[in-house]
């Protein structure tokens, strides 16, 4: 029965969270304080953790731009930076080969945003430029993981994403400060945000090593902290119509 329940662990274990020689380094030997592997089995939990809740992390904006009719105070071209840095992100990993736990959320996150971006446009009355950006990014998204496309120029898309996750958040950060609102931000959506690109700070350097993708979400940490500063301190502040309503 002992060996029929550590067989059990082990499939649940190896290889998804942990690898078999870390395996046999804790379970078999107990060897509980491990440090190379326990880091491991923590930034494999961490980065598995996130991809599952990046599922739901951008619903709760798209639900609140749905439940308003309205994508007021949302900056189109802030959304479209930050599907460019998640686009960058995605396509670098899989050309990279790296572990789809150390980068997984960025394709959930992709789809939402995208949704998103649709959205802006269609409440801002221009639902036609909507199904054509859908179209047209479709067919950049297939070329960019083609087998045609060049490494470099796969390297040099995740490059941009720090100077694209800048300025995309100092937009939407200056669209905030000149309404004195969040308007129609999910402030669900903006801390998730922050706290997992903190964490993927740790994984990323944990599990593919690439300097890129760590200073990346260096700067992406820094700059969603500050819309998820900005979200506590216009907390209470209301966009001019919906005080004329009350």
């Amino acid at each position: 029965m002992a060996a029929e329940e550590d067989g059990l662990l082990k499939r649940a274990l190896v290889p998804l969270l942990l690898p078999e020689k870390c395996y046999d380094q804790i379970f078999v030997q107990w060897d509980l304080l491990h440090v190379p592997c326990l880091k491991i089995l923590l930034s494999k939990s961490l980065g598995l953790g996130i991809v599952a809740g990046s599922l739901l992390v951008k619903l709760p904006q798209v639900f609140k731009i749905l439940k308003a009719k309205s994508a007021e105070g949302l900056s189109l071209q802030s959304v479209m930076l930050e599907l460019v840095a998640l686009t960058g992100t995605m396509v670098y990993s899989i050309t990279n080969n790296f572990p789809f736990s150390s980068w997984g959320e960025a394709l959930f996150l992709l789809f939402q945003t995208v949704i998103i971006c649709f959205l802006v446009l269609h409440y801002r009355g221009q639902t036609m430029k909507g199904v054509t950006f859908l179209a047209c990014y479709a067919l950049v998204l297939l070329a960019l993981l083609s087998p045609l496309t060049p490494q470099a120029v796969i390297t040099l898309l995740q490059a941009s994403n720090v100077p694209a996750v800048v300025v995309g958040r100092l937009i939407q950060a200056a669209t905030n400060y000149q309404n004195g609102h969040t308007g129609q931000l999910s402030a669900i959506t903006a801390f998730l945000l922050f706290g997992g690109s903190l964490a993927r700070i740790f994984t990323s350097i944990q599990e593919t090593g690439d300097p890129l993708m760590a200073g990346t979400f260096v700067v992406s940490s820094l700059c969603n902290g500050v819309i998820a500063a900005q979200l506590l301190y216009y907390w209470n502040a209301k966009a001019p119509h919906e005080k004329k309503k009350q």
